[in-house]
């Protein structure tokens, strides 16, 4: 039985207010870095750093995280110190540690900046913002901060998406092989094939969207913020995250074989074909387990998983992200 279609609320607005922000000539950075992508790849991004910051006469200072256990602090002080200096706080890593980063500055008035070092980098990618550290670290003295939109599911922001049941899986599989056989888009690919081909549960899930309660059985729940990456799947609803809208997409429950050509058929953009499940944009739902108990659940974050507890809220932010990134025109021509 194929799911009731969820409709996208037509009075929906953008959330942030597109002026941006000038950044001062002369205000420092504190750059968090992960240091989990390699000593070599850190020094690098020092000497980088140098050259370019250096040169001009900015201050900098990189606060290296070496353990997880040391990133909350790190980046709490991080951000405390470019408060009182009137500076900007810049994450340096993948996806997850740009989230980890970029939540601890919301709402403080600070202004965020990236530089990439992760194997996808939909998040700068989205933004225009150029994978090569020289291009990234230029760009830090010229550009203004605009004001971007970011999702919570709880009290746990996502930059990209964020997702439950099935697509958690495959992100601590390909973790797992990552390490064993390094970080490449290839090895990401391969550790899902074999994911897929395993068992797997399906969910049943309750999703309250606009007042009406939605029962929907899927292998998982993807809710995107990232224009980019919906895109590629082919979803139709990614134009609707510039309203000020999330993106969710539900595949319909199905057995392994079926998955993994329904994975494939996402890979040349047509994972979000009606017959294969749901797909709406919002800009709140509630999900819940038909039991009604309150239980954890494995929940990624832009590839960070973590056990939340039900109900879940998905929303976007009430205040917007300020990133420094490209103009428009410059950015659009970056995105690819």
């Amino acid at each position: 039985m194929t799911p009731p279609e969820l409709s996208t609320s037509p009075s929906v607005t953008r959330l942030a207010d597109p002026v941006p922000r000038v950044i001062a000539a002369d205000a420092p950075f504190i750059i968090v870095m992960n240091a989990g992508s390699g000593r070599k790849q850190s020094d690098e991004i020092r000497v980088a750093l140098e050259e370019t910051l250096g040169a001009a006469g900015r201050q900098f200072d990189v606060r290296l995280v070496e353990r997880p256990s040391q990133f909350a602090d790190i980046t709490r002080q991080a951000v405390h110190d470019a408060k009182a200096q009137n500076g900007v706080v810049v994450g340096a890593g993948g996806d997850g540690t740009l989230c980890a980063v970029a939540q601890a500055v919301l709402g403080s008035g600070c202004a965020f900046a990236v530089l990439p070092r992760g194997t996808f980098n939909y998040f700068s990618r989205d933004h225009g913002i150029p994978a090569d550290p020289a291009k990234s670290i230029a760009l830090l003295l010229n550009a203004r901060a605009f004001p971007v939109q970011v999702g919570f599911v709880n009290e746990r922001m996502f930059l990209v998406n964020a997702s439950l049941g099935l697509y958690p899986k495959l992100l601590e599989d390909r973790e797992r092989y990552k390490r064993q056989f390094g970080r490449s888009r290839l090895i990401a690919l391969w550790s899902a094939a074999v994911t897929l081909l395993r068992a797997h549960r399906h969910l049943h899930l309750h999703i309250e969207h606009d007042g009406t309660m939605h029962e929907v059985r899927t292998s998982t729940l993807f809710v995107g913020n990232n224009r980019l990456q919906l895109e590629q799947i082919g979803m139709a609803q990614a134009p609707q995250l510039e309203r000020g809208l999330l993106a969710a997409i539900a595949p319909r429950a199905i057995g392994r074989l079926a998955q993994f050509g329904l994975t494939l058929r996402g890979a040349a953009r047509r994972m979000s074909d009606a017959d294969n499940g749901i797909s709406f944009a919002f800009k709140r739902i509630t999900v819940t387990h038909p039991s009604k108990r309150h239980r954890h659940v494995k929940v990624a974050t832009d590839g960070e998983i973590n056990w939340i507890t039900m109900p879940l809220e998905f929303r976007v932010a009430s205040e917007p992200l300020f990133l420094l990134k490209p103009e428009a025109d410059v950015a659009n021509a970056n995105r690819s």
